[in-house]
């Protein structure tokens, strides 16, 4: 079964019904024993960086996604979620987040050209890191399949852990994975084809 953390931030719902699409038993909970006795955790989230970690913090399920994924367990952020899996973020301050891998959150616009709008929105494709195996979050689909992205941050300083880049002016992390933490900056959920079977892949795990 797949836990999807419910924190008061994201498109829980929407996510769950993809994942049923697709056969995977997912229950929307904010429940530590629920996520505790689940085989996966995702860890979705829309929105401003500052206020969704507060609210992680605040129910403490902060403790629980990094107790639960220290002990091996598969965990997925989705966008904003996988953004708080960085150690901190820079988007209007500096804002602690999980720490699970390393880098930071930064504007876009710091990196891309000035004539691209912000945000970063639409279908793009995926870029595979060259001279790494590919992930296993990644294999039912091809580098070059589009996916679709809304965000004006992005995953820095985590070279180490990118498994793929989408092209918006630069080379902008797409995803990132340290052992059995997995994060997409794209929705998987609203990526058609190409979405169900990265979290098929995610399942599988």
């Amino acid at each position: 079964m797949t836990a999807i953390i419910d924190y008061g931030v994201g498109n829980l719902f929407s996510l769950k019904s993809s994942l049923q699409s697709i056969g995977v038993p997912a229950v929307v909970t904010a429940d530590p024993k629920t996520i505790a006795g689940s085989d996966r955790m995702i860890l979705p989230g829309v929105g401003a960086f500052a206020d969704a970690a507060g609210k992680l913090r605040d129910s403490g399920l902060d403790k629980v996604v990094k107790q639960e994924a220290a002990g091996g367990k598969p965990l997925l952020g989705i966008c904003l979620g996988m953004q708080m899996l960085l150690e901190k973020s820079y988007e209007y301050g500096e804002h602690e987040g999980l720490g699970l891998i390393k880098g930071a959150v930064r504007p876009i616009r710091d990196v891309i050209p000035a004539d691209l709008k912000i945000p970063h929105i639409g279908w793009n494709a995926l870029g595979f890191p060259k001279g790494r195996p590919v992930s296993p979050l990644f294999q039912h689909i091809k580098e070059g399949d589009f996916v679709y992205f809304v965000h004006s941050y992005y995953a820095a300083d985590c070279d180490e852990a990118v498994i793929a880049t989408a092209e918006y002016g630069a080379p902008l992390t797409a995803a990132v994975q340290n052992g059995n933490v997995y994060g997409t900056q794209f929705h998987p959920e609203k990526s058609g084809e190409v979405g169900l079977a990265i979290l098929r892949a995610f399942a599988a795990l």
